[in-house]
């Protein structure tokens, strides 16, 4: 069976979900330092992903690469305070800020986070939540934005979707040609992160990984997005065909860095709250259970006003019922 079929347009769809949620944010409160200028060093970014995969996963040939460190992820769910239920360290959101970010990551229980940037900028995370960097394009990679990024912690996420002209827009030279600087800031490093066709072989992820492998350049783990247009109970087993797909291409831990169910057509469409909270609680067992998934981060922390969007949180303590779904998943 194929791959994936891209059912959305990369371009005017996007940028009008894109403003859509811009606007609900902004009535909902004053949102001091919500950016959406991607490539900005200490930008907080939005929103990009990936389409359906459709059928199973085909048969899949590994690419060699450089020796990938041990994974850090632990299997060991992570304590959290004042006795609440304990929350797995797989399980994390993509942020930008928004009033009460700080007291929607602890409610929310990630053990992680990250917002496209290489810092977290006004957002304070609790206690017990980990910050991850992200080197988001070809003009984030200098001196000051490394020197940044490695005070924030031990990882480091690589480009987001160099293949989609609206992100990251780089050519797989240009990602090859600029990897030897994300390599020497000594961080553990995850691959580029595409939008879409992640294991199709000489797929833009496929030519960076076999490029990689020839240079002799490290990738330690594998960052995926990954946005499903079937609405159904079949949606799980969808995401876990395109993983799988990709782990046997590459043979790396995979971080699953943004999901969720939207549709992107001529309009952009969502599924009920009670479908996205249904694909909430299906998709976190099956991620939990996949040995070679390190972390998955759903799209996004904040929601709309009008709840029409894949958000969990209104504010620090209101989750939507998706949020709510979110927030049981992944804990013992």
């Amino acid at each position: 069976m194929g791959h994936r079929q891209r059912r959305r347009s990369a371009g005017p769809a996007r940028l009008l979900w894109l403003l859509a949620a811009i606007a609900a944010l902004l009535l909902t409160a004053a949102v001091a330092g919500f950016a959406m200028s991607r490539p900005g060093p200490s930008s907080a970014a939005t929103h990009s992903g990936s389409a359906v995969l459709s059928g199973a996963a085909s048969p899949a040939s590994a690419s060699p690469g450089a020796a990938s460190p041990t994974a850090t992820a632990s299997a060991t769910a992570t304590p959290t305070p004042g006795g609440r239920a304990a929350a797995s360290p797989k399980k994390g959101a993509s942020a930008w800020y928004f009033p009460g970010v700080s007291q929607a990551l602890s409610d929310v229980r990630a053990t992680w986070y990250y917002n496209w940037a290489p810092e977290s900028g006004q957002i304070k995370h609790p206690a017990g939540v980990e910050f991850v960097p992200m080197v988001w394009g070809a003009k984030s990679v200098t001196a000051d934005t490394l020197r940044r990024a490695r005070g924030q912690g031990h990882t480091l996420l690589g480009f987001n979707e160099p293949d989609f002209a609206s992100q990251a827009n780089m050519s797989v030279t240009q990602a090859l040609d600029l990897w030897p600087q994300l390599m020497a800031a000594g961080m553990r490093l995850g691959s580029p992160a595409p939008a879409t066709h992640a294991p199709d072989p000489d797929g833009w992820l496929d030519r960076f990984m076999a490029g990689a492998a020839a240079r002799g350049y490290r990738v330690d783990f594998v960052a995926l997005h990954w946005y499903g247009a079937d609405f159904s109970a079949r949606a799980t087993d969808q995401l876990r065909a395109y993983l799988d797909a990709t782990y046997q291409r590459y043979h790396k831990p995979i971080w699953l860095t943004e999901y969720a169910l939207i549709e992107f057509g001529a309009t952009v469409t969502y599924p009920s709250q009670a479908q996205q909270a249904d694909f909430v609680r299906a998709s976190t067992a099956m991620l939990e259970r996949l040995p070679y998934v390190e972390r998955y981060a759903w799209f996004a922390l904040p929601a709309s006003s009008n709840g029409n969007s894949t958000g969990l949180y209104r504010d620090g303590t209101t989750p939507t019922v998706v949020g709510s779904a979110y927030r049981a998943a992944g804990t013992t």
